[in-house]
C-alpha cells in the first residue's frame, strides 16, 4: 500500500458572506439580479446563483462560530477579500457600478483605467463587503456567464 494520499481537485465552489441584517442583505443581493436559491431556508441561510460558483449570506455571527472564530471585534478596516464581477468591456463596468450604486451599494472608487490595461470600479454592499467591478485583459466572459 502506497503512503501517497491522493491530490484532491481544487475547486472553488461556494463564497460566504457574514452579515448583520440578512433580510436587508438577502434584498441588496436580489435587487442586483442574482437569483435566490433554496428559499426554503428563509432568513437562515441564502444562496444565489452567480454562474460559475454560489455567493452565501449567513448571519455574520453565526459563520463565526460555525469557523470557531470570534464575532467580536468586528474589523472597521478593509476585510482584505474583494469579490470580482468581471465584465465584458468598459461600458458594461460603467453600467453595473451606476446600477449597483442605484440599489444602495456604496462608492469605494470610480471605475477608471488599471496598470494593467483592464478597467475597474469597486462599490461596497451593506455590509461593506468590497466588490470589484473589471474588465480585465485575458478574462472572458461568456453568455452563461462564467
Amino acid at each position: 500500500m502506497s503512503n501517497t494520499a491522493a491530490t484532491p481537485t481544487p475547486r472553488f465552489t461556494v463564497l460566504t458572506l457574514g452579515v448583520n441584517d440578512m433580510r436587508a442583505s438577502i434584498a441588496f443581493y436580489e435587487s442586483l439580479g442574482f437569483t435566490r436559491k433554496m428559499r426554503a431556508t428563509g432568513e437562515e441561510v441564502a444562496f444565489f446563483e452567480t454562474g460559475g460558483s454560489v455567493l452565501g449570506l449567513f448571519p455574520w455571527h453565526l459563520l463565526a462560530a460555525d469557523a470557531a472564530l470570534p464575532d467580536q471585534p468586528r474589523p472597521a478596516a478593509f476585510h482584505g477579500v474583494a469579490i470580482a464581477w468581471n465584465c465584458c468591456d468598459d461600458a458594461e463596468v460603467d453600467t453595473v457600478m451606476t446600477f449597483a450604486l442605484s440599489k444602495g451599494a456604496r462608492l469605494l472608487k470610480p471605475a477608471q483605467p488599471t496598470s494593467y490595461g483592464g478597467y475597474c470600479g469597486y462599490f461596497a454592499d451593506p455590509d461593506g463587503h468590497a466588490w470589484e467591478v473589471v474588465r480585465a485583459p485575458g478574462f472572458e466572459v461568456r453568455d452563461d456567464r462564467r
